[in-house]
């Protein structure tokens, strides 16, 4: 684990973890899949695991910040359907942790968000119309979306492919995800603490890096703000297209 006087020491490395922050920032400000970019970046210094972990307590300091900026602009049937799916997939996460290996995970989710973001540019007709919810999609993409959130913070792939078809406003569908993964992030303290103890070290270096969060949180609040819903959502897919073709490498990946 780094310690505040290696972050002083080490311009690099404190440039990655205020990048990873501000990523995280961003997400939580309502724009989904950006923070999944956050753990393969500290990756680069140090294990995914140990990135994992360094970034739930900025990830859940950010979430009341970002869930009281959509306070007003939710999905009630939505929240009240992925929320207990996902705490699902947490503790199925949490019960398979010791077998299940990240590059699996990061191969299944990078396929299922790549085939999706092809599916809605090359086949899907533009003129279909929103579909409405649905108890058993939602409960088989809200559970998965709260394993892979569980083991890489990668949710956003399974619940985008849920959440999309809705056609929800796009100030909607940014507070339904802020409030969800609220929600799941809180749900990880505990299976994260017995994997994983944090120390003392840990919530400094958070500590260090959670103000540049907020800044995110609030940029990303102001672009979703501005964004034309078409701009905003072709901006989403993007994201979790080349995500997608980060994670399939990923899964790929002999190192």
């Amino acid at each position: 684990m780094p310690s505040i006087a290696s972050l002083i020491n080490d311009p690099s490395l404190f440039a990655l973890l205020a990048l990873a922050a501000f990523l995280v920032g961003l997400s939580k400000g309502g724009l989904p899949a950006v923070a999944m970019l956050s753990v393969p970046i500290l990756s680069l210094t140090m294990s995914p695991l140990l990135a994992a972990n360094l970034l739930l307590p900025i990830y859940i300091l950010s979430d009341t910040i970002s869930v009281w900026l959509y306070r007003r602009e939710y999905s009630a049937k939505n929240i009240k359907l992925l929320i207990p799916a996902g705490i699902l997939g947490v503790l199925i996460g949490w019960a398979t942790a010791s077998f299940v290996t990240d590059r699996i995970v990061a191969l299944l989710i990078g396929v299922m968000g790549a085939s999706f973001c092809l599916y809605v540019w090359f086949f899907k007709k533009p003129e279909s119309k929103a579909r409405p919810t649905s108890t058993y999609k939602g409960l088989f993409w809200g559970t998965l979306s709260g394993f892979t959130s569980f083991v890489s913070h990668a949710g956003a792939p399974p619940f985008q492919i849920y959440i999309l078809p809705q056609k929800l406003p796009k100030m909607v569908f940014a507070g339904t995800t802020t409030i969800v993964f609220a929600a799941v992030n809180l749900a990880k303290v505990i299976p994260y603490s017995t994997l994983y103890p944090y120390t003392t070290t840990t919530l400094q270096v958070s500590a260090v890096l959670l103000p540049i969060a907020v800044i995110g949180t609030v940029i990303g609040k102001h672009l979703v703000q501005r964004l034309s819903d078409k701009w905003f959502f072709r901006a989403v897919q993007i994201a979790l297209f080349m995500i997608s073709l980060k994670l399939i490498a990923d899964g790929f990946s002999h190192d």
